[in-house]
Parts: structure tokens; sequence; C-alpha cells
């Protein structure tokens, strides 16, 4: 018989071939990014080095202030700017980046998805990199009608990631050139937003 190339429903993903870790040298100074911005990255790294007393002071909201972790969103079209971007910020925070590949992470097979985010998240924590999630829209994309077993499954791994996202207690970029295609309920939880500098 034949050996099947069909990757066994169950086949377990090596953390380390779900991301790309790098240790960043290039601190805000060093961008090209204007001083808007830099403030805006300035105060995630404040938020995710005194997470106490920036919970204190953000009180009022009440669902922000019960998380550890903080989330951005960076929007523009140059790949390259979001990316030096987060470096720029694991820089100041004086961890390493790890940028997922989304490609690895998505999985066909029921399941394996959320499985591949969980040992990401995992990984991060237990390391307290931050995470970059580029081209975010293909994982953090708008839930969709239920017409069938893969739409279902789809909505399925955007909820189990709404469930990380606010259990996560590091720092989790959605990086993105098609900010509109981010799921409402993902932006909802963002608070802070960079606008860089298009392609």
């Amino acid at each position: 018989m034949e050996p099947s190339n069909e990757t066994p429903r169950t086949a377990p993903q090596d953390s380390h071939s779900l991301f790309e870790r790098s240790t960043a040298t290039k601190r805000l100074v060093d961008t090209a990014l204007d001083e808007p911005q830099r403030n805006v990255i300035r105060s995630i790294a404040l938020r995710a080095l005194r997470p106490a007393d920036a919970i204190r002071s953000h009180a009022a909201s009440r669902r922000t202030s019960e998380r550890s972790g903080v989330t951005a969103l960076f929007a523009g079209s140059d790949r390259v700017a979001r990316e030096n971007a987060a470096a720029a910020l694991a820089a100041e925070l004086e961890v390493d980046l790890y940028r997922v590949d989304v490609g690895q992470v998505v999985s066909k097979y029921i399941g394996e998805t959320e499985k591949n985010l969980r040992r990401v998240f995992d990984a991060a924590e237990r390391a307290g990199a931050v995470l970059l999630f580029d081209e975010a829209d293909a994982l953090f994309g708008k839930r969709t009608d239920v017409k069938d077993a893969h739409d279902r499954y789809a909505n399925i791994e955007v909820g189990y990631l709404l469930e990380r996202l606010e259990s996560f207690s590091g720092v989790a970029i959605l990086a993105t050139n098609a900010k509109a295609n981010i799921d409402p309920a993902f932006v909802r939880r963002i608070r802070y937003i960079v606008e860089l500098p298009n392609a």
C-alpha cells in the first residue's frame, strides 16, 4: 500500500516552528516613526512595565482594568514599518519578539489551530516575549454567518482567540494593512492603535 501524504489529524506541531524569535536591538529613537507614534508605543511599554499603576489609572474601564496584558493594533501598508515598530517596542521592554507565522498556525484540521495558538501564547508567556501577529486580519478577521462546518469552526477559532487575548499577561500586537477587516470584537479590546506610515 502506498504511504499517505496526508498529515495525521493529531500531528503534533513544534511550537518553535510557529513563530520566529528575534532579539530586538533597534530602539524607538532609531526608527523613522514620528513623535506621536513613538509616544503611543512608549505608553504601551509603560503599561506593560507597570501594570498595577496603569490598571488603577484606568479603573473607569472595568473590563480593561481586570486584564494584566496589553493588546495593540499597528496599522499600515508598509510591512517593514509594522515589524520595526514591534521590534522597537520589544527593545524598549528588553524582551524578545516572537513573530507568529500565521501560515503555520492555521490548520485545516479541526482543533489544531486552537492547539497551535495555545502553544504560541504559552511560549510567549513563559519567555515574557512580545507577540506579533502580522497580517493579523487572516486570524482576527470578521466572523461570518454560519453556512457550513468550515464557518462554524472558523468562528470557534475567533472565540478562542478572544479568550486568550483576555487572559494573556503579556504584550500582543496585531499588525495589518487591512484594519477594516479586523473583527469588531477584537477592536473593542484594543486600547492602543498606532497608524504607521504607508509604503
